[in-house]
């Protein structure tokens, strides 16, 4: 667009803290790429994104069984694998066969049975059955291992208790002492352990972010194009706010309905949940309008910061421990929103953590609200047009 016909460089664009606030959602609803990015995507990600893992916890994996021994034993075990709800078993004559089998990704894993392993086990020596599993996909090697596992440890335990009764023990009495430590697992706060409620909320707190910091960057650089990004601190502070509110309206969405539909662990501190989305979304918005600044152009946010979203997950510290991150990831990490965010919520609203306890990630935000705000002022004074700077009524 030519300067010529573009808004007069001289005055600030609503300099007062409600103007700005007005003028911004008024650009933001007639902006439909903004309007798509800061309220359709999130709403279309929070129908979306969980629905491939409604199902939570993956079971039926194809896994194959070769049975070298053929004996009651084998027989046993191959019926107790086939009754196990995590998987789906199928015969193999040989190994070879099944070993084409996973390569064609028709099956996850295979047990053998060696040959005499029953007269082994009824001599009283030592015997082994061998399971593999791709362990290029580690969900389903995991379901592949610990199938197999409990199939033969119930088998184990049965074959323990009959030596036990034929030696004159009582059968009660020889069942309890199969596990003389007995150990109970009781996973909390997502006590299916399903894969949707583990990634789900947290990638929620990554969509929010991704999705306010390039609809904000677009909004900031189509003003920038058009002349009318220049505008005093209080001015910053209603934009700030304005982008802020619709975001902290879809987290709330995210936080209520969303995990209401999927049934994921939720609401267990809520008043600390939204103090933590008054906090983290102008925070993120503040950055929004930094690289809104920095880029200049409506085109350049989406082209940048769509490739970032994977990248800020991971060292995030939620999908991989930070602390097993390379030195200089460990550092980077933190001038992220999402790094303190994510954890922060997941422990407030899902496992119920008070402020206090989650208080360190409160701090962290409000440290990066207010470096984002000073690089803001320093790249307002860097673009601010020369009459509008001189223009006192700034600030």
């Amino acid at each position: 667009m030519p300067k010529s016909n573009l808004a007069p460089q001289h005055t600030l664009s609503a300099p007062t803290f409600f103007a700005s606030f007005i003028q911004t959602l008024t650009d933001i609803f007639v902006d439909k790429g903004v309007l798509l990015m800061l309220i359709i995507a999130p709403i279309i990600y929070g129908f979306f994104y969980p629905w491939p893992y409604s199902t939570e916890v993956v079971n039926h994996v194809p896994v194959g069984i070769i049975d070298n021994d053929n004996s009651n034993l084998s027989r046993t075990i191959i019926r107790y694998a086939s009754a196990s709800p995590q998987l789906d078993t199928q015969r193999f004559i040989n190994e070879h066969a099944a070993k084409e089998a996973m390569w064609s990704n028709d099956i996850a894993g295979y047990m053998i049975i060696p040959t005499g392993l029953e007269r082994q086990v009824l001599s009283g020596k030592a015997a082994n059955v061998i399971v593999l599993g791709n362990g290029g996909y580690f969900i389903l090697n995991k379901n592949v291992q610990l199938g197999f596992l409990q199939a033969v440890s119930t088998v184990s335990a049965g074959i323990e208790v009959k030596k036990s009764v034929a030696q004159g023990a009582y059968a009660p009495t020889a069942a309890k002492n199969t596990q003389a430590v007995p150990l109970k697992i009781m996973p909390l706060y997502n006590q299916t352990e399903g894969y949707g409620a583990y990634v789900v909320p947290a990638v929620s707190i990554l969509i929010l972010q991704q999705t306010l910091l390039m609809a904000t960057a677009m909004l900031i650089g189509t003003w920038y194009e058009q002349r009318r990004h220049a505008t005093s601190i209080r001015g910053w502070l209603g934009r700030i706010m304005a982008l802020s509110l619709l975001s902290f309206i879809m987290g709330c969405f995210y936080y209520g309905w969303a995990f209401e539909l999927h049934h994921y662990a939720r609401g267990e501190n809520m008043l600390g949940s939204l103090l933590f989305l008054a906090l983290f979304c102008p925070t993120v918005a503040t950055l929004g309008c930094v690289l809104g600044l920095w880029f200049r152009q409506r085109e350049r946010s989406l082209q940048i910061l769509i490739f970032s979203s994977l990248p800020i997950f991971f060292v995030s510290g939620y999908p991989w421990p930070a602390d097993q991150l390379p030195d200089i990831l460990q550092a980077v990490r933190w001038l992220f929103p999402t790094t303190p965010a994510i954890n922060t919520s997941v422990q407030l609203n899902q496992m119920g953590a008070s402020v206090s306890q989650v208080a360190s990630g409160f701090y962290v935000l409000v440290a990066l609200w207010l470096f984002y705000f000073i690089l803001l002022l320093l790249f307002r004074w860097r673009t601010q047009p020369q009459s509008s700077s001189q223009n006192k009524t700034a600030g």
